[in-house]
């Protein structure tokens, strides 16, 4: 049996206070309202409840003070601020003194209550022993096949300095890979050294990467070491290798032939032992065909080949991406690291991720500061994020996503697949019809191509709720 949680409202309106009252007289709710914050307080330091809501502005103590008191004797209980004054400083105000959440009046009552019920589960996880993930490795994760694949390439280059192109489209951590290969090579000593070609303009790449001399050009002062010589005895890791202008890819090729360079402006050659990784989220076979990349240079740095997934081929990796990044946005931000619902975990892993696992790293980030409780649920989630059913139909082929689907599920060892889709595949088609029709059976049963007696049956056995409208 589910425990009662036990309410605190303190407003000097006194229609505020009935209204909620009546919206919380729930079975497992216990309410006690105040209409002045002095005379709460001494009640709920004695008794401090589960969750308090709390106007701002009232005669007296008010909101702000009440919850500064509370903040300093009992950190943990979550309190919601109510104000019909909702304006930004307000807001700003409630959150930096420790408010859970901020409710602007008027407030849709079953909204109210809906937020009562999350802060009460957060107070209830805050008592709860925090899980702490284990087994989350500090570079790559991923127990998906083709993470594997990336692992072994990995490990066979571990003792080889031999060049390598990584391919896959942003955003899949094409530099933890970079990092990773220059981490376990045997050069792992000596400097590791990125630059991303498309955020160096085209006049400045050749200094950028040969470094100039004094006097070079306008504002060359002093003589500059490029990233060739920075990363000497190291990895040199060209992110988006595509973007590099032909001159600079003529130039890069004959550093790569002979081992040696001229500075900008300089007539002595530096010698450097480098080991190049680049990486491109282009088709640069498609480019040397359009004479946009040099094929010479093409085949240089194509040794070996590391192809990286999209987020939505390695889906089962979602979970532990997502712990993982949890933990490290609150170890940046210093602050409590979430856990996400087993609700939100799975809408997650069903979400296209056009933007690979940067976007899911920057979502967890997002999370850790705007989530109002410990536990995240679909709630929390970006608006952009909360509608699965539409960013699939966005992200195209619902076909495929319910290939990946029946792939998770065999992989994770589930049979009779039929009976578990068939019922929720017809299910989601007649209320998706219903809702077209407003709720019509007839016209509902017409848009599916069936007849009226077969909706009727269907709607009985997977819609009973609605079996008798």
């Amino acid at each position: 049996m589910t425990d009662t949680a036990r309410i605190v409202i303190v407003d000097d309106d006194r229609a505020i206070r009935w209204v909620l009252e009546r919206a919380l007289a729930q079975p497992d709710l216990e309410v006690q309202s105040f209409d002045r914050a002095d005379t709460a307080l001494d009640d709920i330091l004695r008794h401090p409840p589960d969750v308090l809501l709390t106007d701002i502005r009232m005669p007296g103590l008010d909101g702000l003070e009440l919850l500064a008191r509370i903040r300093e004797s009992n950190p943990d209980m979550p309190v919601i601020v109510m104000t019909a004054h909702s304006d930004l400083d307000s807001a700003v105000a409630s959150y930096q003194g420790g408010a859970f959440e901020y409710l602007p009046k008027p407030f849709d009552v079953d909204d109210a209550l809906a937020l009562v019920r999350r802060a009460v589960a957060h107070a209830r996880e805050r008592r709860a022993p925090a899980a702490v993930p284990e087994g989350l490795s500090a570079e790559i994760i991923g127990e998906a096949p083709a993470m594997q694949e990336v692992f072994r390439a990995i490990g066979r280059l571990s003792q080889s300095h031999i060049t390598v192109l990584i391919n896959g489209e942003s955003g899949t951590g094409k530099e933890r890979v970079a990092q990773a290969l220059h981490q376990h090579s045997p050069r792992r000593a000596n400097p590791f050294i990125a630059l991303n070609m498309a955020a160096i303009p085209k006049d400045l790449m050749e200094s950028e990467l040969f470094g100039h001399e004094k006097g070079a050009f306008t504002g060359a002062t002093a003589q500059r070491r490029g990233r060739f010589e920075q990363a000497d005895g190291g990895t040199l890791f060209l992110d988006e290798i595509g973007d590099m202008p032909p001159d600079t890819q003529t130039r890069l090729l004959r550093v790569l032939a002979d081992g040696e360079f001229y500075r900008v402006g300089g007539h002595t050659p530096v010698r450097v032992d480098v080991r190049i990784i680049a990486a491109t989220h282009q088709n640069l076979e498609r480019l040397v065909g359009e004479g946009r990349f040099r094929e010479d240079l093409f085949h240089r740095l194509n040794v070996i080949r590391v192809h990286l997934p999209r987020l939505a081929e390695r889906r089962e990796d979602i979970p532990r991406l997502a712990q993982h990044f949890l933990a490290e946005a609150a170890k940046e931000l210093a602050t409590e690291t979430k856990v996400l619902t087993k609700d939100a975990e799975e809408h997650l892993t069903r979400l296209p991720w056009p933007g690979n696992v940067r976007q899911l790293e920057n979502t967890c980030r997002w999370l850790t500061v705007m989530a109002s409780g410990r536990e995240v649920l679909v709630d929390d989630l970006p608006p952009e994020l909360r509608d699965v059913e539409g960013t699939e139909a966005a992200s195209g082929d619902w076909r495929s996503a319910f290939r990946e689907w029946a792939d998770r599920a065999l992989a994770a060892g589930h049979t009779h697949l039929l009976e578990e889709a068939v019922p929720d595949f017809e299910r989601i088609l007649i209320e998706t019809a219903l809702k077209h029709t407003g709720g019509r059976k007839g016209e509902a049963a017409e848009l599916l191509g069936w007849g009226r007696n077969t909706l009727t049956r269907k709607v009985k056995v997977l819609l009973p709720a609605l079996a008798e409208d």
